[in-house]
């Protein structure tokens, strides 16, 4: 009887061990085995997102960094979504259209042109084409004195998208001179046209306070550009544009020729020193001051308002020739024989 009592003790004992020690254990092997679980859907789950990510929501890899993305006027969001597809901003159209149903904005785009200066995710394209987040900030462009319109479409072209340097020419032929040199602020998508009527109505706005020395000079505003195109060539500071101011009128009312060299560098793309003597003689170029009396038939560039005014107000001291030694100090003189002889000492020629 006594063993019974020990075996029995025994198993209770072992019972109660089993019962205190067991619920323990499986509650260790859970939480381990939930770990393992956890980590596993995490990485899952990681794995799922970061796959989304790549092949729906990221920016493609040709991404348009810096270019204009156009979307046209009364375009609906699917086609919004293909062009912008086709154009490497989105990876998949379908994403677009997703992100701006979530963003709650599926009743419409807003057209314009966009840039973005940095590659975008599908959300945050979508979010900035249907607000009109269009990135668009003023280029700043310097337009020098002196400019003409063929340096102006180079200018222009390498920093306006929508700019369209042969239009801009055929365009600006005729206002050659009128469009005023000056700094611009265009945005990245202004046009020809854009540029054209700025630049102009900057002219009219400074040649306002001109307008009663022209009127008192008695020539018309035309001759009064080609004039200061010319002095803008020819000298550098105000006094000495006047002085040559002085020199040319001069000329042009005795019927002497101008026999001005910056004309050819307007003209035919060279300088004094290239010039030949089948270039001082050619009568087909119009711009030959030696060949052709009398100011040339346009502009040869755009004048700074210190050549517009040296040109209405000229001083004429009798003069007829003046030259340019080595430090840019122009001598003037009478008559041909002294013209020569100063020639002779400044320039050894």
């Amino acid at each position: 009887m006594h063993d019974y009592s020990r075996l029995f003790k025994d198993y209770a004992y072992r019972a109660f061990l089993w019962l205190y020690t067991e619920p323990q254990r499986l509650a260790a092997e859970w939480r381990e085995h939930a770990n393992r679980r956890s980590i596993l859907m995490i990485l899952f789950g990681g794995g799922a997102a970061l796959i989304l990510y790549m092949f729906s929501l990221a920016p493609p890899l040709d991404f348009p960094t810096g270019k204009l993305v156009s979307v046209p006027e009364g375009s609906t969001a699917a086609e919004v979504a293909t062009l912008l597809q086709e154009q490497g901003v989105v990876r998949q159209k379908e994403s677009f259209r997703a992100a701006v149903i979530i963003l709650g904005r599926d009743k419409g785009v807003r057209a314009g042109d966009y840039l973005f200066k940095e590659p975008k995710d599908v959300i945050s394209i979508a979010r900035a084409i249907t607000t009109g987040a269009y990135g668009l900030e003023p280029l700043r462009i310097r337009i020098p004195e002196g400019a003409t319109t063929r340096s102006m479409a180079k200018l222009y072209a390498a920093q306006l998208q929508r700019f369209d340097a042969e239009k801009f020419l055929k365009k600006a032929q005729s206002d050659e001179g009128f469009l005023f040199p000056d700094t611009y602020f265009f945005l990245p998508n202004a046009t020809e046209d854009t540029v054209i009527t700025a630049m102009r109505q900057n002219f009219d706005s400074h040649i306002e306070t001109l307008v009663g020395d022209i009127t008192k000079s008695g020539r018309p505003l035309r001759d009064i550009v080609i004039m200061a195109s010319i002095l803008e060539k020819e000298a550098h500071n105000y006094t000495d544009r006047q002085m040559i101011a002085g020199v040319l009128w001069r000329r042009i009312k005795i019927g002497m020729a101008l026999q001005v060299d910056a004309a050819f560098l307007y003209s035919l793309g060279y300088t004094t020193f290239d010039l030949t003597k089948a270039d001082l003689a050619n009568k087909d170029d119009p711009y030959n001051t030696y060949a052709h009396k009398g100011l040339p038939p346009g502009a040869i560039g755009s004048p700074s308002m210190s050549s517009m005014k040296a040109a209405v107000n000229p001083i004429d001291r009798g003069y007829l020739f003046y030259l340019a030694d080595s430090t840019h100090t122009t001598h003037y003189s009478k008559t041909y024989e002294e013209h020569l002889r100063l020639k002779a000492l400044y320039l050894g020629t």
